[in-house]
């Protein structure tokens, strides 16, 4: 197991910063508004042929109305009690507030090693005013700044000298299959990752946006083992006012784009609106796998037919691409929750399924056979072989003698015969004519 290492602090004193420069990589988002990290953010880095885990938490703060700021102050206090070490950033501009002493009281209960990083000293006279910091009683300071990077690498040192013994790992680490959790806002995607995974690793409040950062959770539970993304809600264009949103939403984006498959989420007492197709054709142009949860089911008033008719609104709505997982779950009551755990597993395995190239001919080439493509300006268009592309995601090729004339109605009959005979179920299929 890696060390991991959280990064604590009251809010607006450059965590985030600190934390995207360790990592590497623009993971957190960064603004000048307090309060935008809200959920713990994970992330690799790795110092001196050290490799360990960083979380980035939200800012800590006490007697605020800010209905975020409880959520917050319980994600900090869980991750120092996930960390190996943790690093508490001051901000040398402000220096001590009544914030820091209530931080620093909190960290003088832990056992755990508690570095004192200073951030935004870059000059000589910064330097002298950090010496007040030693008022907080958690003994010697490292002085930095986030934004260059100036003084990081003692402060690195000091973490790594800082981390306990622990026996190396006997096995290389396996890359485990990334599902994305997707949606609109506030249809319930921190919920039905906390219902899944039993504790309250996402905050979860009833304003819509609450979640900013795509973050990453490993699942290993009920036999299976997956990484989970949980995303912030992707709004149409026109919603999206401020940067931060903006940036939230990009985030979203890229963790389809890194997915292998999307779990969206929809709210069942709002339907399935335009932005929710959206997201689900953005999902399939990205060609992933895609599992459909209806989330809510519980307050839907129901007769015998609603299950069915609400599937065939769905469905009717996705034309061509039918062919989808939809279960009805509630996160809040936790019904169906593992069966939508195993439809999604399933799709990853139909995403990767390979057919032998003899299978594949011996029954598709009966099938054009009983229906071959229609002539075309009275030319006839021959296909005589076909196979599976080695791809990462189905892709078959057909040739055939004039591959021109065999157009998108042909291509998508050849798709759902391929459906009929091996599931795909949830994943979309690449169909190519080529000229033998």
């Amino acid at each position: 197991m890696n060390n991991i290492v959280a990064i604590v602090g009251r809010p607006n004193v450059g965590k985030s910063t600190l934390f995207n420069r360790l990592i590497q990589r623009r993971e957190a988002i960064v603004d000048s508004v307090s309060g935008v990290t809200r959920d713990r953010n994970y992330g690799k880095s790795e110092w001196n042929g050290k490799e360990f885990s960083v979380i980035d938490t939200g800012g800590y703060v006490r007697g605020s109305d800010d209905v975020f700021e409880g959520e917050i102050r319980k994600q900090v206090e869980l991750a120092i009690d996930e960390a190996d070490v943790i690093i508490f950033v001051v901000d040398v501009e402000e220096g001590i507030t009544p914030m820091d002493d209530v931080v620093a009281r909190l960290l003088r209960k832990v056992t755990k090693p508690v570095l004192l990083a200073v951030n935004k000293v870059d000059n000589a006279m910064r330097e002298k005013d950090a010496v007040e910091f030693y008022n907080l009683g958690l003994g010697e300071y490292f002085t930095f700044a986030s934004i260059s990077g100036s003084g990081t690498g003692d402060l690195l040192d000091a973490l790594i000298e800082s981390f306990p013994v622990k026996p190396e790992p006997v096995q290389e680490e396996v890359v485990l299959p990334r599902f994305a959790v997707v949606g609109r806002p506030n249809a319930g995607k921190s919920s039905f990752i906390n219902a899944l995974i039993g504790q309250e690793r996402f905050m979860v409040t009833d304003i819509a946006g609450t979640t900013r950062d795509a973050i990453d959770t490993k699942f290993d539970r009920f036999g299976f083992e997956f990484n989970l993304v949980d995303t912030a809600g992707i709004r149409r264009k026109a919603k999206v006012k401020e940067d931060l949103e903006f940036y939230s939403v990009m985030r979203s984006v890229r963790a389809i784009e890194h997915a292998d498959i999307c779990i969206l989420v929809i709210d069942a007492t709002r339907g399935f609106e335009g932005q929710d197709q959206s997201i689900f054709w953005l999902a399939e142009k990205n060609r992933k796998g895609v599992v459909i949860l209806v989330n809510k089911w519980d307050l839907v008033e129901k007769d015998t037919m609603s299950t069915r008719d609400y599937e065939e609104k769905i469905k009717k709505e996705l034309m061509p691409f039918t062919d989808v997982p939809i279960l009805f779950v509630s996160a809040l009551t936790k019904q169906r929750l593992l069966k939508a755990l195993e439809a999604t597993v399933q799709v990853f395995e139909n995403r990767k399924q390979r057919i032998s190239t003899s299978k594949f001919n011996e029954y598709m080439l009966k099938v054009i056979e009983a229906y071959p493509p229609p002539a075309t300006k009275g030319k006839y268009v021959k296909i005589k072989y076909c196979m599976q592309l080695p791809t990462l995601t189905p892709q078959f090729v057909f040739f055939a003698n004039m591959p021109q004339y065999v157009k998108e109605p042909y291509k998508r009959y050849l798709e759902n015969k391929i459906r009929e005979n091996w599931d795909f179920a949830g994943v979309p299929i690449d169909i190519y004519i080529r000229e033998k």
